[in-house]
């Protein structure tokens, strides 16, 4: 039996009984073999003396056993650790910020318990993935979309809580900004509703977010203040039609007018889908045939070619240095009027902008058309993603997982070459450049309508000096992108205390409230300890 920090080991006994009484023994788990399945697979210590393990593991069924639970973890001072499925891979898994915790897995409670077609929204509990919601929507003939992250096996609400990203429309895309109510166990056992759900009765809960006073879902998204055993989400009704179309520029200097233009276009709603801007001539494109890509040219040129060299080379070899992928949802008619707006806009801002007119795509898909397109945009979970990092020409060996760092920026052009001249940097200083991209440029990801993300995934190696190289290459980039206000919005727990550090106006005034926070929440802090840098007084001086 593996004890938890400061727990007794008569405690740890006891406890643990009292567990089995709540769920059943069959559904605490103590032995090695069954623990272990809870270790974070992506680990960046694995088998070191620094990686997280967990010393149990409880699944409850129900609210109610989570809250009887709760309480026995309380009395006996028992640090516990909420996953939902647990596949938070690249940001830490199933395993915990604080060693020795006792997750508390929530997958039992996967049920479904409300989809309203004509209001458009879900309540879920955690245990419910992308694929259960997706497969309940498709048996029971809705024409209702889930916006779905990159890997589908998710849960729902862990997602949103740790500001997971899809592809839909804006109002959907940012997964915590499309959940409308929860419903949450407090450190002592209380149960929580928030917004509507506040007042009994109410048949709202998923329909307006705030009801009265100050708004706290919030304070449970990236924290350990309470356990979220329900949660509303808003979904998006199946359009007409959707169109990808593209718009190319072939200079360096055009990607901060390209950029412009993009922010006007989203902004006024114009293009409403999630667009994407890659860089062809880095590589970063499957409309330049592979002979042509310059990341190629560049292996026999010698040296890194200077902007006029690209330039001349875009030139010459007529490809795009820019391309910018904008997607609509909606009538036909009125997609093809958007994109038709959306390229007087790119000519006049960026005079040479050629186009691609894409495909349009009517719903319902066909079987067939399921293959065809990028899932993610229609709204189809699959676990594609994790093709990232296998066996390749470029990567012969493979890789045992990644660990993401996820700058934001602000959205211009100005800012991706600056950061990306400050990240090729640091990462060439750590020989960190990233195999599978092979240049030192990489283009934003464009999950919120008024920021960037710079997304990096560095290989794990399960190799103690490679490994801990990456790491120390890692927390340079989190302090020196702070000097330039680049934060990021999610990370692994192995750097929580880092990323929270970087955040620093004042004193670290942010930190500082949080704790005051969670002392007031949670004053024996049994959840979720050191989880975004929020530590229980009693831990506090050993943090990090």
């Amino acid at each position: 039996m593996r004890v938890s920090p400061g727990v007794s080991p008569a405690d740890m006994q006891a406890a643990l009984a009292e567990f089995q009484k709540i769920v059943g023994a069959e559904w605490v788990f103590t032995d090695e073999e069954d623990v272990d399945l809870y270790r974070d697979s992506y680990s960046i210590f694995w088998d070191q003396p620094e990686e997280r393990i967990v010393a149990a593991a409880v699944c409850p069924d129900s609210v109610d056993q989570v809250q009887a639970a709760v309480k026995v973890a309380n009395r006996y001072g028992i640090p516990i650790y909420p996953v939902s499925t647990g596949k938070n891979l690249g940001y830490g898994g199933s395993a915990p910020a604080y060693a020795g915790s006792v997750v508390l897995d929530l997958k039992r409670m996967n049920r479904i318990l409300r989809v309203d077609e004509d209001r458009g929204f879900v309540l879920v509990e955690p245990g419910v993935s992308y694929f259960d919601l997706y497969q309940h929507l498709r048996e029971t003939g809705s024409r209702l979309m889930v916006d779905v992250p990159d890997p589908g096996w998710g849960s729902l609400v862990g997602n949103s809580l740790d500001h997971g990203a899809g592809y839909l429309q804006p109002t959907y895309r940012n997964h915590f900004e499309s959940h409308c109510g929860m419903e949450v166990v407090l450190a002592d056992g209380t149960l929580l509703r928030t917004g509507m759900g506040a007042m009994p009765g109410a048949d709202s809960w998923q329909d307006f977010k705030f009801g009265v006073g100050p708004w706290i879902d919030g304070i449970f998204s990236q924290s350990n203040f309470g356990v979220v055993t329900k949660m509303g989400f808003w979904l998006m009704p199946e359009p007409e039609a959707h169109l990808e179309a593209n718009a190319f520029a072939y200079r360096f200097e055009d990607l901060s007018p390209m950029v412009n233009a993009l922010n006007y276009l989203e902004n006024t709603g114009v293009a409403n889908g999630m667009s994407f801007v890659t860089s062809p001539l880095y590589g970063g494109s499957s409309f330049v045939p592979r002979d042509q890509r310059v990341v190629d040219h560049l292996a026999g040129a010698g040296h890194d070619l200077s902007q006029e060299e690209l330039n001349a080379f875009a030139d010459a070899n007529k490809v795009p240095y820019w391309s910018m992928t904008l997607k609509f949802y909606g009538p036909e008619d009125a997609v093809r009027a958007n994109w038709n707006f959306c390229k007087k806009e790119f000519a006049k801002r960026v005079p040479g902008t050629t186009f691609d007119e894409g495909k349009l795509w009517r719903f319902p898909l066909t079987p067939e058309q399921h293959d065809e397109v990028h899932k993610p945009s229609f709204g189809i979970p699959s676990l594609e993603m994790f093709s990232r990092g296998a066996r390749s020409p470029n990567n012969p060996e493979g890789d045992w997982g990644h660990i993401w760092f996820a700058p934001i920026i602000p959205r211009t052009g100005e800012a991706i070459i600056e950061a990306n001249k400050v990240i090729s940097e640091i990462t060439a200083r750590f020989d960190r450049i990233d195999s599978l991209r092979r240049v030192k440029f990489s283009t934003p990801t464009t999950y919120w309508a008024r920021s960037f993300i710079l997304l990096f995934g560095f290989s794990i190696k399960r190799d103690p000096e490679y490994d801990r190289k990456t790491l120390e290459c890692l927390r340079t980039l989190i302090a020196e992108c702070a000097k330039h206000g680049w934060g990021e919005y999610r990370a692994s727990p192995v750097v929580h205390d880092n990323v929270a550090a970087a955040y620093s106006f004042n004193n670290n005034a942010l930190t500082r409230f949080h704790e005051r926070l969670k002392d007031a929440v949670d004053p024996n802090g049994i959840i979720s300890a050191g989880r975004y840098g929020i530590w229980p007084k009693h831990l506090r001086e050993k943090k990090g």
